[in-house]
């Protein structure tokens, strides 16, 4: 059953379980999202005013448009493609997407990924060549993307080029050409037309709207990005804090705060960058301030996206919520998926972790850090951070020789499986991000030796950010939920569908100490 919108906003706890019916739900209902500025609804849904030509975020704080004058999308190319432009006060660059399950075509969903991405790193990419990545007819592709979103593929890239442009301009003090090359256009005349006919003005006039001080090219920058409440911030805490790695990574708060500081080796443009970054959750705004270290601002679609996909900040705790009351256990509203920042890391810890416990898996790869990982220092980096070194990098592990590896204290099999794996990112085979395409890559993993099916769904539930993955043979699960009966575990999961991997999540907070 569909909860009523009026009811559940007049109710001082509204239902975790509110949903929307498939399809457009009736205005009034999205009006009344809107007078209530449910952060709720942030980026479920956009709504274009016509008496002034511009589109907000339901959390809007300016006055509410009359119901006759306004016209409800769902994202915002549908809101663009309608003429409308954005916001410079709510700043629609700034609402969270949309998740896996929030899509009713997964080939839809699998095409938008790929144009996030895109618009994220500023790549080329023509729909010819998506359709080939995908599998499909170019002419198949635009039919399914457009039932599903409302507009063609080329519109929804552009309109995603053109808000991460926007962030740029408002939060940086790039120049224009840095800006519309980091967003994927082929020349700053395009830019500067399709900036001009859908938000009918140049960036400089964009800029005169900007408040706060831009960072400059040798300064920290800080970003916000933002989530649907409610967040599980107490839960997200524990789970980094039990795994940082010294000199790596370093957390902060108590209870329901989080300050997660790292380093940084990313590549880019065949040469590698270094740098920090440092979250800090913001609980009144339903934000994370994200500060980006002066090194890593080459790359910063990368670095904002894998902050998104790590701290899970497009999830709907209004889908996934019901599921997990399912499980019998106390309430966890807003429980969220912690990804990976770093895949190809991720993995390997994931790896070194096969039949131990967090707390030696972590010393494990605190081992491997400090004999094979580069020194690090950055005069601007956090002092409390202590940040020392960067995780060793795929090419590093792959050369090295086993028994240097072996001495400290990895046993022969994982050696072996971190090589193959090593191997496999370096020429390709393997791309540890959450655009990878899931099945082919579940598959070439489980071929690698000493990668089994646990191994595969956990990669799958960090870092390719499958909401649906589902360890049965964990260890800890299996404690957790007081069996060792993996039968019947997998039957009893088929009512968590398709949000298995946040039962997993939600069962291992079981098992954890309060204190850590």
């Amino acid at each position: 059953m569909h909860t009523d919108i009026h009811t559940a906003l007049a109710d001082p706890a509204p239902a975790p379980g509110l949903l929307w019916p498939d399809g457009e739900a009736p205005s009034a209902q999205w009006y009344a999202a809107l007078l209530a500025r449910d952060a709720r609804f942030d980026g479920r849904f956009f709504v274009g005013v016509t008496s002034t030509g511009i589109y907000c975020r339901p959390v809007c704080r300016v006055r509410a448009p009359l119901l006759r004058n306004c016209r409800f999308f769902g994202h915002a190319a549908g809101a663009e493609a309608s003429g409308f432009r954005p916001c410079l006060r709510c700043r629609p660059e700034l609402a969270p997407g949309l998740s896996l399950i929030d899509s009713p075509a997964a080939l839809a969903h699998d095409a938008a990924r790929q144009l996030d991405a895109a618009a994220a790193l500023g790549h080329s990419l023509s729909m010819p060549a998506l359709a080939q990545r995908l599998g499909v007819t170019d002419r198949h592709l635009r039919r399914i993307f457009g039932a599903t979103y409302g507009v063609a593929p080329l519109d929804y890239l552009t309109t995603r080029r053109l808000l991460r442009a926007k962030q740029l301009l408002t939060d940086t003090d790039w120049p224009v050409t840095q800006v519309a090359l980091a967003c994927g256009f082929a020349s700053l005349r395009r830019f500067h037309a399709a900036f001009a006919e859908r938000y009918r003005l140049n960036p400089s006039q964009l800029r005169q709207h900007r408040t706060g001080e831009p960072a400059g090219d040798a300064s920290p920058l800080t970003l916000r990005l933002s989530w649907r409440p409610p967040y599980d911030i107490a839960g997200m805490r524990r789970f980094w804090a039990v795994r940082a790695l010294p000199g790596i990574e370093h957390t902060e708060g108590e209870v329901d705060q989080l300050v997660l500081t790292r380093s940084w080796r990313l590549p880019h443009e065949g040469a590698p960058l270094t740098g920090w970054t440092q979250v800090r959750f913001d609980a009144a705004r339903c934000q994370v301030e994200l500060r980006v270290s002066a090194g890593l601002l080459p790359a910063l679609g990368l670095v904002i996206q894998r902050h998104r996909d790590a701290l899970d900040l497009d999830a709907d705790p209004a889908r996934v919520d019901p599921v997990i009351e399912r499980l019998g256990l106390p309430p966890c509203p807003g429980l969220r998926l912690p990804g990976a920042l770093d895949g190809w890391e991720t993995a390997v810890r994931i790896i070194l972790g096969q039949q131990v416990s967090v707390a030696a898996a972590r010393t494990l790869a605190s081992r491997l850090v400090e004999h094979f990982g580069e020194a690090f220092s950055a005069e601007d980096a956090p002092p409390q951070a202590r940040l020392a070194r960067v995780f060793p990098d795929a090419a590093r592990i792959a050369q090295a020789s086993p028994e240097s590896i072996g001495r400290l204290g990895i046993v022969r099999q994982r050696v072996g499986a971190l090589q193959a794996l090593a191997s496999a990112v370096c020429d390709g085979s393997v791309v540890l991000e959450p655009t990878a395409p899931l099945l082919p890559t579940l598959e070439r993993l489980r071929a690698l030796p000493g990668i089994g099916e646990w191994t595969a769904q956990l990669v799958a539930l960090r870092v390719l950010h499958w909401p649906d993955a589902f360890p049965t043979t964990d260890i800890g699960l299996l404690n957790a939920m007081g069996t060792r009966d993996v039968r019947a575990v997998d039957r009893a999961a088929d009512a968590w569908r398709p949000w298995r991997a946040y039962a997993v999540i939600r069962w291992w907070q079981t098992l954890e100490k309060t204190d850590a």
